[in-house]
């Protein structure tokens, strides 16, 4: 997650509560996932941006999770996200964010 990204989710929870923001992922690996679910949840682990020691436990879900799927009308979803779900491993996307979701 890049240091912007990180910069514009800190406003946000500031300004608006973490209990009131939700972050959707769409990396496409585990190890990329469960690094910015971290970040998002206990803080970066590089300790190199606007969030590191920043614990927002922001709620995470990465887009090819279930829940997500369930939320979206099934048009959007398959036009926005479906190629996605074909070929990344969307259990271990889980996994890995469902993982650092449980830390919050």
């Amino acid at each position: 997650m890049d240091l912007d990204t990180q910069a514009a989710i800190k406003r946000l929870a500031e300004e608006h509560g973490s209990d009131q923001l939700l972050v959707l992922l769409g990396a496409p690996d585990p190890e990329a996932a469960e690094i910015a679910a971290e970040t998002v949840v206990v803080g970066d682990p590089s300790y190199a941006g606007p969030l590191a020691e920043a614990q927002l436990g922001l709620d995470v879900y990465h887009v090819l999770e279930p829940e997500v799927a369930e939320a979206v009308p099934d048009d959007v979803y398959d036009e926005q996200v479906g190629l996605m779900s074909d070929v990344l491993d969307a259990d271990a996307l889980a996994k890995a964010v469902e993982g650092m979701r449980a830390k919050a």
